[in-house]
């Protein structure tokens, strides 16, 4: 089991996971089987993102960008079974993500499809972490006109920034590469936002830090999940280790620090004691030194 390996072992597990590696990678750089870092990652990243619902709440964000970035589960969309046409975790898929342009911290995410009913749940979730109206800025998909309105209201300042794309197809030596933003537009929606701030630069900078730090999201790869929890899972463990651990060269502390959502630098080790059962390296070293002395009494 992997809460049996030794903590530094799982420390090297999660940080291979966590720079981009994919699972079998890290089984071979750590000498462990694959099983055992996929069970590892997966409950890992289950209580990480327990631990974040809980405590990533009353934050004193002033602006958030939100965006949403691509990737597929099981198979690609023109693959996907007929039985399973349609369903979540079969074909595409969609990371909903927010993101404070002052602390960088990542308040929310959330999985799903490229739709209302699921930005709608997003944008309440984000909302209810929040402790005052923000500045929120999105892109031009119509989806977040309802989602925006069902989660705030009006107790919101909300902005998109439009943007119209070279018509035609694309040039077949980047048929990868989106098509030249020929235009872009800043629409006010709701209340008063300064057009200075009506930008999703930092959001689409930190999709891009998702594409490479997470082998779920390499394009072009046999790296892309096969299930969905083991998907949202890798996401949460991944956001959880950007929030927390990941110092942000900017800002010299990690987003969460920045967010005065935690006082002190996390590390590995402090991301694995999460799971239940899990001996921290200080109790390890209590234990040995008991057993060296014959007491067995703990």
């Amino acid at each position: 089991m992997a809460n049996l390996l030794r903590l530094d072992k799982r420390a090297a597990i999660v940080a291979a996971l966590c720079e981009g590696n994919s699972a079998r990678s890290t089984s071979r750089l750590a000498g462990v089987s694959y099983d055992t870092v996929a069970k590892l990652g997966l409950e890992l990243g289950e209580e990480c993102i327990r631990y974040m619902d809980a405590n990533l709440r009353n934050l004193p964000c002033r602006r958030l960008e939100v965006d949403e970035i691509w990737a597929f589960c099981y198979c690609k969309a023109k693959n996907v079974p007929p039985d399973k046409a349609g369903m979540l975790g079969f074909g595409d898929l969609w990371a909903y993500t927010a993101i404070d342009p002052e602390s960088k911290l990542i308040p929310a995410f959330l999985i799903g499809h490229r739709d209302t009913e699921h930005a709608t749940a997003f944008m309440k979730d984000s909302a209810s972490r929040l402790a005052k109206r923000i500045a929120l800025v999105t892109d031009g998909h119509r989806m977040y006109l309802e989602a925006v309105e069902s989660a705030f209201g009006s107790e919101v300042d909300f902005a998109q920034l439009i943007k119209e794309f070279k018509a035609g197809p694309p040039d077949p030596d980047h048929r990868y590469s989106p098509q030249p933003c020929v235009r872009q537009m800043k629409a006010i929606i709701t209340g008063s936002i300064n057009p200075a701030e009506v930008s999703t630069s930092l959001v689409e900078r930190s999709n891009l830090t998702v594409r490479m730090m997470m082998r779920r999201y390499t394009r072009l790869t046999n790296g892309f999940s096969k299930r969905l929890r083991n998907h949202i899972a890798a996401f949460g463990l991944f956001t959880f280790h950007y929030n927390y651990v990941r110092i942000h060269r900017s800002l010299r502390v990690t987003p969460c620090m920045a967010a005065g959502v935690t006082s002190r630098l996390w590390s590995a080790e402090d991301v694995i004691a999460l799971l239940p059962d899990t001996v921290t390296r200080e109790e390890a070293r209590a234990l040995q030194k008991t057993t060296e002395r014959g007491d067995t009494t703990i």
